[in-house]
């Protein structure tokens, strides 16, 4: 009876037991919740990882499609060079062909004469045949051929002391029949000796400095220092075809005087 009793009495109390009661079980069970929110957030993280992966492959790729693209600038750069190289490659070979096609020039005549002074007084009474070159400058005459000459002639003199001289020839054809003088300064910056021997050094265009060039100019004759204060200079040339010539009178080496030169030009059937 007594066990009865007991046995009644234990059930009693296991029935008024909650799992409260049973820490072990308990722990067991909040162990178990975020052990849940753990793998949730390891699912979402590995997700988000998975983008970033993918987004740093499209990154790696990118890189590749620039290389492409610059590559593909870098051609289109080249090129363009190329094409310009080209360009100057041909302008260069139609220069040379130009020059091909112009015949060969012969060299012009050329004289000289004791009558200084009878010409120095007939040029005097005409118009624009007395002028004065000034030092460092270059007076051009230009003369075009003309269908009813064959030839051009020249003769010219100085007061006191010598001139350049030389005479070129531009194959380009003539605009104008008109015998036109044009005078320019020395673009020279060296400092010449007054008493200098041999060819007249100048950056004139027309003789063709190293600036600019000219492919339809022909040299006839260098620019020479001529002792046209002592005798006339003179001389002609047989025209070679259409164009113009270029007669030089240059004074660029001169640093302190000018010179009066007398002169004239004509033509001859």
């Amino acid at each position: 009876m007594e066990r009865l009793e007991a046995t009644s009495e234990l059930q009693s109390r296991l029935s008024s037991l909650s799992f409260s009661s049973f820490p072990g079980i308990t722990s067991k069970q909040s162990d178990k919740r975020p052990l849940d929110r753990l793998q949730n957030t390891d699912l979402s993280q590995s997700s988000t990882t998975s983008k970033g992966q993918a987004d740093m492959d499209e990154t790696k790729g990118d890189p590749e499609q620039h290389t492409e693209g610059n590559a593909a600038a870098s051609a289109e750069l080249a090129h363009g060079e190329g094409g310009e190289e080209n360009n100057a490659a041909a302008s260069s070979q139609l220069s040379a062909e130009m020059k091909a096609q112009t015949p060969p020039l012969k060299p012009p005549t050329t004289w000289t004469s004791a009558a200084l002074k009878e010409l120095k007084a007939k040029l005097r009474t005409e118009d624009d045949s007395m002028v004065t070159v000034y030092r460092g400058d270059i007076m051009t005459v230009h003369v075009p051929t003309v269908p009813e000459a064959k030839k051009v002639c020249w003769e010219f003199a100085t007061d006191s002391y010598d001139i350049g001289f030389g005479i070129y020839f531009d194959w380009t054809p003539v605009t104008s029949r008109s015998i036109t003088v044009h005078i320019s300064e020395s673009s020279d910056d060296e400092d010449e000796e007054e008493e200098l021997e041999g060819p007249v050094g100048n950056g004139d265009v027309e003789k063709g400095s190293k600036t600019q060039t000219n492919s339809n100019l022909a040299e006839l004759l260098p620019v020479y220092r001529q002792d046209s204060h002592t005798l006339v200079q003179g001389g002609s040339h047989d025209f070679p075809g259409e164009g113009t010539y270029l007669l030089k009178f240059d004074n660029s080496y001169s640093l302190w005087r000018n010179k009066t030169l007398y002169y004239r030009v004509y033509y001859s059937a």
